[in-house]
């Protein structure tokens, strides 16, 4: 029946999510998902294919997940990437993946088209604000995206000896951080009078790379 095939996918891609988090690509074991979901492996090869496109799958649901709970507001970055960071504080194996995926499909050129589109639409929404003047030009769309998804991820990119550091912060402090940091980025280029008025087309070009490529 279609219901029961839609839950044992899902069952697959949850338990899928959470092996991928622990042990990577290469390290998760397709028994062990089958184990967890309450399926079989022959049930992961009939509905995604092979490991990898189960990965895949698992990635693409948490691009569209995220797209649909923390839409970009180009005209508020400061709390869109307080809302980032939200999203790892409350899904801690969204950043894991995402790490792995980094490590382990560095040298890919099948690049994923959801995260490629998604990166698209998200450098478009800066590019819109920066022509009606909402933004700084002082970066290109995708150099200013990708300053703001890094600033957001910084916790979740700490090693365990930096960690204790900051071991105190209460998790509205770390949140605070990051949207302190963003806001002060756009304030000071802002004010800079070196600021130009457009991207300059090296800007450009790298902005493209960035668009075709980047997760986020």
């Amino acid at each position: 029946m279609v219901g029961d095939a839609e839950a044992t996918k899902k069952r697959l891609l949850d338990a899928a999510t959470a092996e991928f988090a622990g042990y990577g690509i290469a390290g998760a074991r397709v028994d062990r998902i089958a184990e967890q979901a309450r399926a079989n492996k022959a049930q992961i090869y009939h509905y995604f294919g092979s490991k990898d496109a189960l990965f895949d799958a698992v990635f693409d649901a948490i691009v569209v997940n995220t797209v649909r709970e923390v839409p970009i507001d180009p005209t508020d970055l400061p709390e869109y990437a307080g809302r980032i960071y939200d999203g790892y504080e409350d899904h801690p194996e969204i950043p894991r993946i995402a790490t792995w995926y980094r490590l382990e499909r560095a040298d890919t050129t099948s690049l994923l088209d959801i995260i490629v589109q998604s990166n698209r639409h998200k450098v478009a929404a800066i590019e819109a604000a920066q022509r009606a003047g909402q933004l700084t030009t002082h970066w290109s769309a995708a150099d200013l995206l990708g300053l703001v998804l890094t600033v957001a991820g910084m916790w979740s990119t700490m090693t365990p000896e930096f960690t204790v550091l900051f071991s105190r912060h209460s998790r509205a402090q770390r949140r605070k951080v990051i949207t302190d940091a963003v806001a002060t980025l756009l304030a000071r280029a802002a004010d800079d009078p070196t600021v130009a008025d457009e991207p300059t087309a090296a800007d450009g070009a790298g902005q493209a790379r960035f668009a075709e490529g980047t997760a986020g």
